[in-house]
């Protein structure tokens, strides 16, 4: 299973889940965080999946929708 591409799902996030994300300090995807992601983009998550370091520096500077 492959994590889709950050910019198809971050702006539909939650802002629980960005900041379950954001303030985890781990590159792994939490389960609420996971479900998100399915819901938005249809994509089957798996728990090992984990945020790159393009990733997070994307997720930090895209805080807020429409940042």
């Amino acid at each position: 299973m492959t994590l889709p591409p950050i910019r198809e799902w971050w702006p539909h996030l939650s802002d629980e889940a960005r900041d379950e994300l954001i303030e985890s300090g781990s590159p792994h995807l939490g389960e609420s965080v996971r479900e998100e992601i399915r819901t938005i983009t249809g994509a089957v998550v798996g728990m090992q999946e984990e945020l790159s370091s393009e990733d997070v520096e994307y997720a930090r500077k895209h805080l807020k929708p429409g940042d």
